[in-house]
């Protein structure tokens, strides 16, 4: 599925395989916010850019100065 930027939407399940990290270890890293994804029913859904900027190591959160 694209978003209107023309960037991937992805189930857990394809982030989960795109990262090669377990479904608890994903979802972990939503509640705790190390990933933005949004609730949609009973699952997750995420950009595949945000999945590029968690590889990355950037923060999702602003440094504190």
């Amino acid at each position: 599925m694209l978003s209107n930027n023309g960037d991937s939407v992805l189930t857990t399940q394809e982030a989960c395989h795109y990262l090669r990290i377990s479904r608890p270890t994903y979802l972990k890293y939503l509640y705790i916010g190390r990933i933005k994804g949004t609730k949609a029913g009973k699952g997750w859904k995420v950009l595949k850019s945000e999945l590029d900027r968690f590889l990355k190591g950037e923060s999702g959160h602003p440094q504190m100065a």
